[in-house]
């Protein structure tokens, strides 16, 4: 007897473990870091993911420079970039590149008496802000778009981003378009030599400095706008049009995009033609080896934004930002099955 009941605590301890391990099997997670412009919709998209299939997906929102470091030294499953990397840099770092979602950035300020979609700034005015030519609220080219609208006689602060940023790279780029003295004085890209203001780290540490900075002025990704209750600016559009940032203006500007024309998917959503375009538009990029050392992380991976894309728009469009078209899901899923292998060759997407 005394035989008999090891036998069975020995088989309910394997069964037991049986168990663990097979649990462990079945769960899985996913690590990525970058870009903080998508990081609320991700974590909405994360939450939402691990209810339905188990598996975590663990984002550190620590900005598209810190993404592609990390995903070029292999310590992450993915990484995220709201600047495209270049054609010739995927190629030389062996990565494949796909948009995840499409949002707008937009400028916030913290001018006391100034609503919401109050203040219109045109692109060569919001230029001459962030190049610090305009540094009075009441100065006579912010009075000229915003006719009928007190405006204070007190100074504007710039906050800006700290780290390398893709959405600064977004904002930038446009500005340098739209304003060549912007582009001569600043220029554009990830980081920029700022001639005055007050640095924030992530779109959440910009929000965060503009709330508590009267007079200040900013740029964050749409949502981070909403979340935190901040003042936004409408702007002038390519088509000399004021529109107000939503899903539907930023919809408008990502509505002729040509997705084919630039390896990776890496085309600019900046200062679109059209009447209802938000002038500051893009999309967010994912980021991948494209021989991968650890084939079963990248395949969770891909099943995570295989789900976003497939069944996580609405949660997108809650937020405010744009799904990717469906044409295109399947595109970005053509380019799993072509380039995303194992060192054996194999392709992970199946």
């Amino acid at each position: 007897m005394k035989r008999l009941s090891m036998i069975r605590k020995t088989f309910i301890f394997a069964a037991g473990l049986m168990a663990l391990v097979a649990t462990s099997a079945q769960s899985a997670e996913v690590t990525g870091a970058g870009a903080t412009f998508p990081a609320p919709v991700y974590a909405k998209w994360a939450e939402a993911y691990k209810a339905a299939s188990g598996n975590a997906v663990n984002y550190q929102a620590i900005g598209s420079g810190g993404g592609i470091k990390q995903i070029k030294a292999k310590t992450v499953d993915f990484g995220a970039s709201d600047d495209p990397v270049k054609p010739s840099d995927l190629k030389k770092w062996g990565f494949v590149q796909f948009p995840a979602v499409i949002g707008g950035i937009v400028p916030v300020l913290n001018v006391p008496g100034v609503n919401p979609g109050q203040l219109v700034l045109s692109g060569p005015v919001l230029g001459d802000i962030f190049r610090g030519a305009i540094t009075k609220w009441n100065d006579a080219a912010i009075a000229k778009l915003n006719a009928g609208l007190k405006l204070p006689d007190s100074a504007i602060t710039l906050v800006y981003r700290s780290d390398s940023s893709g959405t600064t790279a977004v904002f930038t780029h446009y500005l340098a378009e739209v304003s060549p003295p912007f582009k001569s004085d600043i220029g554009a890209g990830k980081t920029v030599n700022w001639k005055t203001g007050v640095g924030g780290k992530g779109n959440a540490g910009v929000a965060a400095n503009v709330a508590k900075i009267a007079g200040s002025v900013g740029y964050v990704e749409y949502a981070y706008a909403k979340q935190n209750k901040l003042a936004h600016a409408a702007l002038v559009n390519r088509d000399g049009k004021t529109v107000q940032p939503d899903d539907a203006s930023f919809a408008a500007a990502a509505a002729k995009a040509d997705w084919k024309a630039a390896p990776g998917f890496g085309i600019s959503l900046n200062n679109q033609a059209g009447d209802k375009a938000w002038p500051i538009t893009s999309a967010s990029f994912i980021l991948f080896q494209a021989v991968t050392e650890k084939p079963a992380n990248s395949l969770e991976a891909l099943k995570f934004f295989d789900w976003a894309l497939r069944k996580g728009q609405n949660m997108a469009a809650q937020l405010d930002y744009v799904p990717v078209p469906a044409n295109v899901v399947d595109m970005i899923q053509a380019s799993w099955k072509a380039d995303i292998k194992d060192k054996s060759g194999a392709p992970v997407w199946k």
